[in-house]
């Protein structure tokens, strides 16, 4: 495994034409550059510039959509193979440049490079698999009635907008953009200003892979000005956006007045449910996973554990000694496992907790520091002495910080489990397999895990209730929202028509 000065090294030649020329926006197979000219992209790592990034506006959203339009009809009715072959050459060059794509990944958004090597091969996984549905992404069924025999099919809606996040960007573009040019539709996509360079480097290897002009486009720029105008725009018959909830509802509102299908894979305040009777090394293996990993910046982390009265004093010393140890570095060392939260301004949220916890009384029973010399490192954090009415219980921190609240009865747990404004995930230790079918069967979130971790097979549905979104992604679930349903009728003899005027 290369050491960090390798790796180091290997990024510096990466980073180096985006050094020399900045990122462009790509509008139908060439570069421009924003209409309100640039800003800077930097390093949580250590603050410093990596690159000018071009700074689009609603000017360059309307050069994409209308690129996008007029390249739509050429690719709908591309033969499915052809457009599975080209799929399948993205992964393929995914793969090709997985170094690259994790490297630059991990320097933009601070996240670790144990982590993200794994996340540039499952965008390749992502496109692979929307690869193989293609052919019969538009097969329909065959519902016959005393009269008719009535077919339905499935077509593209259009061109659509996808607006992913800072998070793990690359992974989450894939997600949203493979099933959408499986389904025939073509794509402008903003990325999130915070995270430009591993978008950058998506539509390279799609348009190197045979994807034509205009079928995927990348303005960068920010929410208000090219995000807003993305919603608004006529020409884009979809939104998939992936984010805030707050962020979700402008979008709905920006897109009311052009009738926009809406897909919003928004925020979370998970709970993680232990019973005394569950497996607890493995439980705790898992709680310590779903918050930590991914520096705690993920929708489906498990911000809220909810432990037994009975076995609360026993897990959360082991969960103190183990948080305790986790290591908090720099984010190429194969060794680090939390890197540098991804802004300053994300960074003086998270923290802002640790004082939120200590005035509404709870323990900070580890971490709840800043840590390092440079860059946006705090320290892995633990509140203890909780209830489920403080804020640290009920607002969507979006870091390494797991707030532990005691229950004492299955129906205490649930109800706090529901008290909450999302419902993305829940999960639920406990070897009562009656207990796991009630307490999943009434817990309100879109995605239940039970003895386990967040473990994401791509044909099962994906997404949340509440405030935590519309709609789902993956399998057949992605293509439903992609692509319109379609119904023809052909009458099966001359059934009798009603007379008007006769």
């Amino acid at each position: 495994m290369p050491t960090l000065a390798e790796n180091m090294a290997t990024l510096d030649r990466h980073l180096a034409r985006f050094k020399q020329t900045g990122i462009l926006n790509r509008i139908n197979g060439a570069d421009h550059p924003g209409s309100a000219g640039t800003f800077q992209t930097t390093t949580p790592v250590d603050k410093s510039v990596i690159c000018e990034v071009a700074h689009g506006t609603a000017t360059d959203i309307d050069a994409a959509a209308a690129a996008a339009h007029d390249a739509f009809a050429a690719w709908r009715d591309m033969p499915a193979a052809q457009r599975r072959k080209i799929l399948l050459a993205i992964a393929d060059g995914i793969e090709a440049r997985a170094e690259e794509i994790a490297l630059c990944e991990c320097w933009d958004t601070g996240q670790t490079l144990r982590f993200m090597s794994k996340a540039a091969l499952r965008g390749a996984e992502n496109f692979r698999y929307f690869a193989d549905q293609v052919i019969q992404a538009r097969d329909g069924q065959h519902l016959k009635s005393p009269t008719l025999m009535n077919v339905t099919t499935r077509v593209p809606i259009g061109p659509v907008g996808v607006i992913t996040p800072w998070n793990t960007p690359f992974m989450l573009s894939t997600w949203k953009i493979a099933p959408a040019l499986a389904a025939g539709c073509t794509v402008v996509h903003k990325p999130a200003e915070a995270s430009p360079l591993t978008a950058r480097l998506l539509v390279e290897i799609a348009e190197e892979a045979g994807l034509p002009k205009g079928v995927l486009n990348t303005v960068n720029g920010f929410g208000d000005e090219a995000g807003k105008a993305l919603c608004e725009h006529p020409k884009i018959k979809a939104i998939a956006f992936v984010g805030e909830s707050r962020t979700g509802s402008q979008i709905v509102k920006q897109g009311a007045d052009t009738h926009k299908r809406n897909h919003l894979e928004l925020g979370g305040k998970n709970p993680v449910i232990v019973f005394d009777d569950a497996d607890l090394d493995r439980a705790l293996d898992a709680v310590i996973f779903m918050i930590y990993s991914i520096n705690g910046e993920r929708c489906t982390s498990s911000s809220r554990l909810l432990i037994q009265d009975t076995i609360r004093a026993e897990f959360e010393a082991k969960l103190i000694e183990r948080v305790n140890k986790i290591k908090v570095g720099h984010p190429l060392d194969p060794a680090t496992e939390i890197g540098p939260l991804v802004t300053e301004e994300h960074f003086n949220k998270v923290t802002s907790y640790f004082d939120i916890a200590k005035a509404e009384g709870a323990t900070v029973a580890a971490g709840g520091v800043a840590t390092g010399d440079a860059g946006y490192f705090v320290r892995p954090t633990l509140f203890t002495h909780a209830d489920n009415t403080m804020r640290i219980a009920r607002e969507e921190i979006f870091g390494p910080v797991l707030t532990s609240i005691p229950f004492s009865t299955e129906e205490e747990a649930l109800s706090m489990a529901n008290d909450t404004d999302y419902g993305l995930t829940g999960y639920i230790w406990t070897n009562d397999l009656t207990r796991a079918l009630r307490f999943s069967d009434a817990l309100e979130a879109g995605m239940i895990w039970v003895n386990s971790e967040n473990v994401r097979h791509l044909p099962t549905p994906f997404g949340g209730v509440k405030a935590s979104g519309i709609g789902r992604d993956g399998g057949d679930w992605s293509f439903e929202f992609y692509m319109e349903q379609k119904l023809i009728g052909f009458a099966t003899g001359s059934h009798k028509i009603t007379r008007l005027g006769v």
